[in-house]
C-alpha cells in the first residue's frame, strides 16, 4: 500500500468521528493520531456542543485519546478540516511530525503556519469532507461562527 492509500484509509477513521459527531448534533470535525509505524493511537471528534466544553476539538480530543506518549515526533494526526489556531498550536507544540487534511476550503486554517515551521502538510481536497462541512455551514452558520471565533 503506498502513502496515499494509507493516508486515504486514515483519513476514513477522521470522516467516520465527524459524521458521529454530527449525528449527536455537533459540529463535524473528526480527526485521528498515527504512530510513524501506522498504529492508530487515539481518534475523536468535535465535542464543544456536546460537551459545552469549548476546548473539545476534534484534534484536541484525538490527542487526549492517544494518551501520554514518549513522544510525538513521527506521528500524524489525520483531520477532515484544516486545523484551528489552537489544534495548529497544539501540533506544535508536542512535535507531531505531519498533518492530514481533508479539506481547506471550507476553513482555512493554521496548515500553512505548520507548513513554514517544519511539519509535513498533506491536503487531500477531499469532496466528501467539503460537501460535509458545507452543509453544516450552511445550515448552522451561528454554531459554526462560534466554533471559529467569528461571533
Amino acid at each position: 500500500m503506498d502513502d496515499q492509500q494509507r493516508v486515504r484509509r486514515w483519513l476514513e477513521t477522521a470522516v467516520a468521528e465527524a459524521r458521529a459527531g454530527l449525528a449527536e448534533g455537533g459540529i463535524p470535525v473528526g480527526a485521528a493520531l498515527y504512530a510513524a509505524d501506522g498504529t492508530l493511537l487515539g481518534r475523536g471528534r468535535n465535542r464543544r456542543v456536546q460537551d459545552g466544553d469549548p476546548s473539545t476539538h476534534a484534534e484536541t480530543a484525538a490527542f487526549r485519546a492517544a494518551g501520554r506518549q514518549r513522544s510525538y515526533r513521527g506521528t500524524t494526526m489525520v483531520t477532515t478540516l484544516s486545523p484551528c489556531w489552537y489544534c495548529s498550536g497544539l501540533v506544535r507544540q508536542f512535535g507531531i511530525s505531519r498533518v492530514v487534511i481533508g479539506e481547506a476550503e471550507t476553513y482555512h486554517g493554521g496548515h500553512d503556519w505548520l507548513a513554514e515551521h517544519g511539519v509535513d502538510v498533506v491536503l487531500l481536497d477531499d469532496p466528501a469532507c467539503v460537501a460535509m462541512m458545507r452543509d453544516f455551514v450552511g445550515t448552522h452558520p451561528a454554531v459554526w461562527n462560534e466554533d471559529i471565533g467569528d461571533e
